[in-house]
């Protein structure tokens, strides 16, 4: 992609995702994602419906007047976005890719926590670590990270979930707030999972298609594996390989599901077609 149409497509995705950041996930994303704990801010005279418990009474005794300790939340969270870049991301029936929902997806992830002075750091992964940006704060961060979400062209076409969760836990030595944006087409991580989701506060966010869901009767089709490179050719008029594909799926789908839940891990499904952003406010107003 040359410069400037590169410039373009990251300065439209800014504004478009820019804008939902500012206007609705900024409050709820604070809301949904509490600071560390409670730090000290400073003592003042005591007013009618304060806490008893937070009298301070050395002060109280020293001015022979009711003094409260005043508490502000640590706010300061770092965010990490953990990206599937896996050939099956570039797949796209409704005139837009899955990979440009998960673009949409982060960029808007990372204005929010921009707004809230969070860290944000970013994970590409197939099935190694293509890139990884450690966490940091600012609108230029940003805008790096969106450059490499849309250019950024991986060496295999592979997924491996377990391993970049690995690299998560190896990397990430603090409570992160961390959203893994997938297909989710792939299995054994489960206790990779487990032992990440003790440390951290983890979303998975599954991107998917509509034409993922089933095969339609069309013939014979040439069918192209976009993670092996792989072509088949596939008799989709066969009931019996329509079925097979359709528990293939259900079965990644159950095991999704079941494995963020019992990590007790968040989970959100958002189709193509769909609103991401109802999806998304939905998820942090059941928090």
């Amino acid at each position: 992609m040359e410069t400037k149409d590169l410039l373009k497509k990251v300065r439209k995705i800014e504004i478009k995702t820019r804008r939902l950041s500012d206007h609705i996930f900024s409050g709820e994303y604070h809301t949904s994602f509490k600071g560390r704990g409670m730090t000290f801010s400073e003592v003042r005279p005591y007013q009618y419906g304060d806490d008893i418990r937070a009298i301070d009474w050395n002060v109280t005794a020293r001015y022979n007047e009711a003094h409260v300790k005043v508490f502000e939340e640590e706010r300061e969270l770092t965010m990490m976005l953990m990206v599937d870049i896996s050939g099956s991301e570039s797949f796209g029936s409704k005139n837009q890719f899955k990979n440009d929902i998960v673009t949409e997806i982060a960029a808007t992830m990372a204005f929010s926590a921009t707004q809230n002075n969070d860290k944000i750091g970013l994970v590409l992964f197939s099935d190694r670590i293509e890139l990884y940006i450690p966490p940091k704060k600012g609108r230029s961060h940003v805008l790096r990270i969106i450059r490499e979400l849309i250019e950024f062209e991986p060496k295999s076409h592979k997924t491996n979930i377990a391993q970049a969760l690995k690299f998560l836990s190896s990397t990430q030595k603090k409570k992160a707030i961390v959203f893994v944006i997938s297909d989710f087409m792939s299995d054994d991580y489960e206790q990779t999972l487990k032992i990440a989701s003790k440390k951290h506060d983890i979303t998975g966010i599954r991107v998917y298609d509509i034409r993922e869901e089933k095969i339609p009767n069309l013939g014979m089709v040439s069918m192209l594996d976009a993670e092996t490179g792989e072509i088949q050719l596939i008799n989709t008029s066969s009931k019996s390989v329509r079925i097979n594909y359709e528990k293939y799926y259900q079965e990644k789908l159950k095991y999704f599901k079941e494995t963020f839940s019992k990590s007790g891990a968040g989970v959100v499904n958002t189709r193509v077609d769909e609103s991401y952003v109802t999806k998304l406010l939905g998820y942090f107003k059941s928090r």
